[in-house]
C-alpha cells in the first residue's frame, strides 16, 4: 500500500497537469494515461461506484441535482462534463419531469457508449445526447447552457483552469456551475478509516470486479492530489464565477462546489 502521507495535495492548477496519481508525468502525457484508465473500467464503472462508496454516491449525486434545480418547463439545457455513463444526466432529466435536455460530454468513447446504451434502454434518447470532446476545448458557442455539471471528473482533467474557463464561457449569464468531487476529510478518525479503505481495499476490489487494480490505484491517489475545498473554490473564483461556495458531505469525503456566471 502506498502511504497517502507521502504525497501532498496540489495548490496550483498547473501542478495537476503533470500529476498522475502520486507519480509525475511529462506535459501532455496525462490525458492518454487517464483515457486508458477509463477505457479499462468503463463496463463496470457504475458497479464499482456503488461498491467504493457503499452506495452513498447516489445520495451525493442526488444532492447535486437538487442544487441544479432543473426547470420543468421545456428549454432548460445543461452540459454534463466527464459524465459518459449518463448518471447525472438521467437524474437531471427525471428531476425535470423529462422537460430538460442534457448534453453529456466525455473524452472517453468507451464511457460514452455505456451511456448511450443506458439512455436507449431508459427511453431518454430525446432528452440526452452524447458528444466525445475535451473539457478543455468545448465545441459549443458562448452562453449556451443554463447549468454545467461535472461529478468526480474534474480531477482527471489535466488543465483544470482551462476547463473552468470553458465552463464559464458556455454558460448563460445567470447559469450555474456545479462540481461534485472527492475532497479533504475534516473529521478526526474518519480520515484514518478512509485512507485504509481507499488504499487497502479499493484496488483489490477493482481487480476482482473489473480485472484492473492499477486503474483504481490511480483513482484513489488522484483524490489525494486534488486541491482541498477552499483551494478549489479559489480556482472557480479565478475563472470568473461569483457567489462561489462549497458544501461538505460525509465529513468532507466529498464536496459540492457551486459558482454562478453573473
Amino acid at each position: 500500500m502506498k502511504n497517502p502521507q507521502n504525497s501532498s495535495r496540489t495548490s496550483l492548477p498547473e501542478q495537476m497537469s503533470t500529476a498522475y496519481g502520486f507519480s509525475q508525468v511529462g506535459e501532455g502525457e496525462k490525458q492518454d494515461k487517464v483515457n486508458h484508465v477509463f477505457h479499462s473500467v468503463a463496463g463496470r464503472y457504475d458497479v464499482m461506484n456503488d461498491i467504493m462508496s457503499l452506495g452513498v454516491h447516489r445520495l451525493w449525486k442526488d444532492a447535486m441535482v437538487t442544487k441544479a434545480a432543473p426547470s420543468k418547463r421545456p428549454g432548460w439545457r445543461s452540459l454534463d462534463v466527464a459524465g459518459g455513463t449518463g448518471d447525472i444526466a438521467f437524474r437531471l432529466v427525471e428531476a425535470s419531469d423529462r422537460a430538460a435536455h442534457v448534453t453529456v460530454l466525455d473524452i472517453n468513447g468507451s464511457m460514452l457508449e455505456v451511456g448511450r446504451q443506458r439512455a436507449e434502454k431508459a427511453g431518454l434518447g430525446e432528452n440526452v445526447n452524447f458528444i466525445e470532446a475535451n473539457a478543455e476545448d468545448l465545441p459549443f458557442a458562448d452562453n449556451e447552457f443554463d447549468a454545467y455539471t461535472v461529478a468526480f471528473g474534474i480531477r482527471n482533467v489535466p488543465r483544470i483552469d482551462h476547463a473552468l474557463a470553458e465552463a464559464y464561457r458556455v454558460l448563460k449569464p445567470g447559469g450555474q456551475l456545479l462540481v461534485l468531487e472527492f475532497s479533504e476529510v475534516d473529521v478526526p478518525m474518519l480520515d484514518k478509516f478512509y485512507d485504509m479503505w481507499s488504499f487497502s481495499a479499493i484496488p483489490p476490489i477493482g481487480r476482482a470486479v473489473t480485472g484492473d487494480a492499477e486503474s483504481y490505484q490511480y483513482l484513489v491517489e488522484s483524490i489525494r492530489k486534488f486541491p482541498n475545498q477552499q483551494r478549489f473554490a479559489d480556482y472557480i473564483s479565478d475563472a470568473g464565477f461569483e457567489r462561489v461556495s462549497f458544501r461538505n458531505m460525509s465529513g468532507g469525503i466529498v464536496a459540492l462546489h457551486s459558482g454562478w456566471k453573473i
